[in-house]
């Protein structure tokens, strides 16, 4: 575990009268950690026993594989985790679930349709004609469906050790099959990406576990719960936060594809912006603890306690993200080109911006999880989706020659936009009651 990570969590115990909330935020923060490390190591291991070309597929699956979850499932991750935990700190134990499964199982049924008309172009144009890439995408998604609703589940109710134990389980998983191909158990690019769709199904064994925890509570009720247009209004609205998030971490990478000369850029792209995506994955600790967390305060305890948790998060964010800034200045080069076994020339500058952008991104995600507790999450949404657009339109213009260094500074302008977006938002949030979107 980070420094920073244990100061912002020691910090919050201290400060906030909630340790669940930082005991919560530790323990998740160990699975997460790890998971982050696993992630990085599959795509590490990938690119050693791949080639080029092929370790850019797999960069490629996985991009479209996460922008598609992440719009259309973690909406639903956190409309569970924002009620379910507003409702039990004003002493509700029966949450109803018929609505986000019914928003959940409307997006996978949507998804499904979609990718099945548009099997010829996905297989053919996307994945080079690969129908074992195609199928990977489709079943991963699909079994995802149930993988963040079950994340959506445990955060609301605060089963942060059982939610650290899926994704690590997920992220373990996935990287064993690359693992396998290393040591000559199984061979060649579908081996390493069937582990992207087995491993949603294998995080679900922490599921029984944690139903046979709550045995003793029904788990729905209907009549208290927040209204179907309530729940999909608020689901629509962090959709569009997820596109954003993931055009920032992904659309380069797609860009690149489509409008370089060299076929490998795009994975060099990739490779740089897991410089961001693994810290926005180790913070995920800290921003799925802090949701719940903050529904509860806005609900009982008042604008003190919700200000001193942004605070304390955000002064821990600007802690990591100058050390990691400040090691990718002096190392990064070194580090980048050996543990991808590319001869590539990665810049120092260009990789220090990427780790300010990173910093700027996970403060922007703080101050959004801010917003979504105080039900502004249609206004929270409308700052990404613009962010996002300006960094796309960013990307395929030649206002820098270079390529990759276009994205490495894009990254962190379009992050500092959003950082000033939404702190402008949580300025003007009040200390009132919760406003709605």
């Amino acid at each position: 575990m980070s420094g920073s990570e244990a100061t912002l969590e020691r910090v919050i115990d201290e400060e906030v009268e909630a340790p669940g909330y930082g005991r919560g935020a530790r323990i998740l923060s160990i699975g997460i950690a790890t998971t982050g490390l696993f992630t990085f190591a599959y795509f590490s291991v990938a690119s050693h026993v791949l080639g080029e070309v092929e370790a850019k597929r797999i960069d490629l699956l996985w991009s479209v594989m996460f922008v598609i979850i992440s719009v259309i499932y973690r909406p639903i991750e956190q409309l569970l985790s924002r009620t379910i935990a507003e409702r039990r700190a004003m002493g509700l134990d029966r949450h109803s679930l018929r609505g986000p499964l019914l928003i959940q199982g409307g997006f996978a049924l949507s998804f499904l349709v979609v990718a099945l008309a548009l099997h010829d172009p996905l297989q053919n144009h996307v994945f080079d004609g690969s129908a074992a890439l195609y199928w990977v995408l489709v079943v991963g998604i699909l079994f995802y469906a149930a993988s963040y609703f079950a994340r959506g589940w445990l955060a609301g109710h605060q089963e942060f050790a059982l939610y650290g134990g899926l994704v690590l389980l997920e992220s373990l998983s996935r990287f064993l099959f690359p693992v396998l191909v290393a040591i000559g158990v199984l061979e060649g690019e579908n081996a390493v990406a069937i582990g992207i769709a087995a491993a949603p199904f294998v995080s679900l064994m922490v599921v029984p576990w944690a139903l046979r925890r709550r045995a003793g509570g029904a788990i729905a009720a209907p009549g208290e719960a927040s209204t179907m247009r309530e729940s999909t209004g608020f689901a629509i609205a962090v959709a569009g936060i997820m596109l954003a998030e993931q055009a920032l971490l992904n659309a380069a990478v797609l860009t690149t594809d489509a409008t370089a000369k060299d076929a490998a850029l795009a994975g060099i792209v990739f490779n740089v912006l897991l410089i961001a995506r693994a810290p926005l994955q180790l913070f995920q600790s800290i921003q799925t603890s802090l949701l719940p967390h903050l529904a509860g305060l806005e609900a009982t305890e008042g604008h003190a306690a919700f200000a001193r948790a942004i605070r304390t998060t955000i002064l821990a964010i600007g802690a990591f993200a100058g050390a990691v800034a400040l090691g990718l200045l002096v190392i990064g080069p070194f580090v980048m080109s050996h543990l991808f076994g590319q001869s590539f020339d990665y810049g120092r500058l260009g990789l220090a911006a990427v780790g300010i952008g990173m910093g700027l991104h996970l403060a922007a995600g703080t101050l959004n999880q801010a917003a979504l507790a105080r039900k502004r999450a249609g206004t929270a949404s409308a700052a990404w989706l613009l962010c996002a657009a300006l960094f796309v339109v960013w990307t395929v213009t030649p206002v820098i020659g270079d390529q990759l260094v276009r994205v490495e500074v894009g990254y962190a302008l379009a992050t500092g936009l959003l950082v000033v977006l939404l702190g402008a938002l949580y300025r003007t949030g009040g200390a009132g009651a919760p406003r709605h979107s």
